[in-house]
């Protein structure tokens, strides 16, 4: 039995992973940092100094930037320093329009705009902006999650730093977790407590539609409705997750103004983590309350990972998350936690290894193959069969088979993401 100060602590912990986001959350952070920095040097800044990590870079680079038609770090951080507030969170550029898009188009041409490769700094997930204007300075610094502040200063006059302010803390370290406690929260808590996860179900269904009457990016989710994919991959169950799932990917890869519910600072991982469940429960006649359990327990298992594999990685995400929605789908299903644990265990035997090479329309195709990976794993754990510890990096225990999955997207990974990054950055 979980306790009730337990249950009250995961919930919390939930509400602070589970969040709304506009458009790539790697380069909405930066223009997030940039808001934040304008607003305590009190005017816009003539000059904008950004020291990034490799991984933020990284997943900056390709992406489009919601309601500019542009790709890319620069009007993300124009836009930030124009019309950014950074009380909006993952949302900080929902005030934009085409105006502002202009005047960020200006703000860059006039060359104000300045980013390097933090070497410093180990973290993966680092953003320190600098701005100056009429004699003045200020900074701030995100480090460790997207939307985390450590330093806020003004003239050299700290106005806000971790060390002095508990409400920084990193509260999703506060609360330990393991895939019983993941499941048994999932299926004895009250229901009502949990209705809040719908919302999810409601943003990432929006997208989806949206990405369907749109071309965004490769089309892939459209491409898999039209009369070739039907008649390719029919339209069953296994089609419609693939495609609505996609379809969500595809407009906000693209840059669609439209929120998504993000899980642990990714729009792709709540996407991953809702649509399948989303889909397979509405085919499956599933009950409002099995859909609402499946996508706590989707949501809170992919949480459960990043807890140890870190904001950031060299690790796709769409792996943690399709782990999350192939339990989602085998409790709607009908399973018991012990056919939750073999999804498990089937997922990080198959999807180990998948590389993130930044953000990038092409993450529908990576998103396509977890998903559909996640109902094949969760197919065979329904019918008990499931990857065993004779079997490369699985152990008996599911916890320690997630603990091995994270220490090869951590630790191991960490050369090819020195390769992917420089792959990226000499290219033509």
């Amino acid at each position: 039995m979980i306790s009730q100060t337990e249950k009250e602590a995961i919930i919390a912990l939930i509400h602070q992973q589970v969040v709304p986001a506009i458009g790539c959350t790697e380069p909405i952070a930066v223009a997030l940092c940039v808001a934040r920095t304008r607003e305590a040097l009190g005017c816009l800044p003539e000059r904008i100094e950004l020291s990034l990590s490799a991984n933020i870079l990284k997943n900056a680079m390709g992406v489009g930037i919601p309601g500019t038609g542009m790709i890319g770090l620069p009007i993300a951080v124009a836009l930030g320093a124009l019309i950014g507030r950074s009380e909006y969170q993952l949302e900080v550029l929902r005030d934009s329009n085409r105006e502002a898009v202009e005047r960020g188009r200006q703000y860059i041409d006039e060359g104000r705009i300045h980013i390097r490769l933090e070497e410093q700094d180990p973290d993966k997930l680092y953003i320190r902006c600098r701005c100056v204007a009429q004699g003045h300075e200020a900074e701030a610094v995100i480090k460790g999650h997207h939307t985390q502040f450590v330093r806020v200063a003004r003239d050299g006059e700290v106005l806000y730093s971790c060390e002095t302010a508990s409400e920084a803390a990193d509260t999703a370290d506060d609360v330990p977790l393991t895939l019983r406690k993941v499941y048994d929260f999932a299926v004895e808590t009250d229901v009502e407590d949990l209705r809040f996860i719908l919302e999810a179900k409601k943003l990432n269904e929006q997208a989806s539609d949206d990405g369907l009457r749109d071309n965004y990016g490769h089309s892939l989710g459209k491409t898999m409705c039209s009369p070739l994919g039907r008649g390719i991959m029919g339209e069953s169950i296994f089609s419609k997750i693939l495609s609505r799932t996609s379809c969500a990917c595809d407009a906000r890869m693209a840059g669609a103004m439209i929120p998504v519910m993000s899980n642990s600072g990714s729009g792709n991982q709540g996407i991953c983590a809702t649509m399948p469940v989303v889909v397979f429960a509405e085919e499956n006649h599933n009950t409002e309350e099995e859909l609402i359990r499946a996508l706590i327990l989707s949501n809170l298992t992919a949480i459960y990972i990043k807890q140890h594999l870190g904001a950031l990685s060299a690790l796709c995400g769409c792996v943690v998350a399709s782990t999350g929605s192939s339990c989602g789908i085998t409790y709607l299903m009908g399973g018991t936690y012990e056919q939750v644990a073999w999804s498990v265990k089937n997922m990080i035997a198959n999807l180990t290894g998948m590389i993130c090479d930044g953000a990038k329309p092409s993450c529908a195709l990576k998103l396509t193959t977890g998903v559909g990976t996640a109902v094949m794993g969760a197919m065979m754990a329904i019918q008990n069969r499931h990857v065993t510890s004779v079997e490369g990096i699985i152990d008996d225990d599911v916890d320690q088979s997630i603990r091995n999955l994270v220490a090869i997207g951590s630790r191991g990974m960490d050369e090819t993401d020195r390769y992917v990054l420089e792959i990226m950055t000499n290219k033509g």
